[in-house]
């Protein structure tokens, strides 16, 4: 399987249990609360392989990243959040500092 979609599930599943936080209700509800325990330890657990295939730096800073991303246009969706000019750039930065990172990386 292509490592960077692997790298893409880890993402995604680190992304779907950061947008549960709300609804564990500081983590009293049990079938969130569950929930969002397995898709971050899904993520993790697909990282700690990645890393044996790919450079850390590259694998955490493009999850990181990406995660950022992802939870706060899904936020703005979801939870109807405010996004400014300044954030709308700050995510495209943080896009090309992905792209720029995956296209120069180090063997």
């Amino acid at each position: 399987m292509n490592l960077y979609l692997i790298l893409f599930i880890a993402i995604a599943f680190e992304v779907s249990g950061t947008m549960l936080l709300p609804f564990t209700n500081n983590f009293t509800k049990v079938l969130p609360t569950t929930l969002l325990i397995t898709f971050y330890g899904i993520s993790i657990y697909l990282l700690s392989f990645l890393s044996q295939k790919l450079p850390l730096a590259i694998i955490y800073s493009s999850w990181a990243a990406l995660g950022i991303f992802f939870v706060t246009f899904l936020s703005f969706i979801i939870y109807k959040q405010f996004l400014n000019w300044q954030i709308i750039l700050g995510l495209i930065l943080i896009v090309a500092g992905v792209i720029l990172v995956n296209l120069y990386k180090v063997q």
